[in-house]
């Protein structure tokens, strides 16, 4: 199937309509990784994480870290199935996350009758100004390659994008 421009197209399929079948010329895969929801954000994703890896590097933190470490600046006494929600991570990730954190003074566990709340350390305190340094950096750069409105612009799309699929448990 060709576009007007040559390019390949392809009709997906929708919910009241035929799934690809046998019968139908399948996509190039060229086109399927230019065209693919999944594919292109994983891509976007890595070439965000490099960014954020090149932030990060002066402090030493992995910058996964470093939104679990700013909620906790913001929602100190948090407990872990808070912060898990509030992050949208698993309990396992947060528990992995938590552990380095504590090993490295900049969280600590608090027991509060049958819960453990969840606090940063002085020393946690301490380093949130250079996450958010190191924040405003990543921002500072894909907003310059990107131009600032298409970042602004990305990053509305992605957030609602990421709300609905939430809304149905994905």
């Amino acid at each position: 199937m060709k576009e007007e421009n040559g390019k390949d197209s392809i009709a997906y399929p929708s919910a009241d309509s035929e799934r690809f079948d046998e019968q139908q010329e399948l996509p190039s895969s060229d086109y399927m990784l230019s065209h693919c929801l999944y594919f292109t954000v994983s891509r976007f994703a890595r070439q965000m994480d490099k960014l954020a890896e090149e932030a990060f590097a002066a402090i030493e933190l992995p910058p996964s870290y470093a939104y679990l470490m700013i909620t906790l600046n913001d929602h100190a006494g948090i407990s872990q199935k808070e912060l898990c929600e509030k992050l949208t991570i698993a309990p396992s990730t947060s528990t992995r996350f938590i552990d380095k954190l504590v090993g490295r003074n900049l969280v600590e566990r608090k027991a509060d009758g049958k819960q453990i709340m969840l606090c940063l350390t002085e020393e946690g305190k301490a380093l949130c100004q250079k996450i958010y340094q190191s924040l405003e950096a990543i921002y500072l750069r894909h907003a310059e390659i990107l131009e600032q409105s298409h970042s602004k612009q990305l990053i509305t799309l992605l957030h609602e994008a990421s709300e609905l699929m939430k809304k149905h448990d994905i």
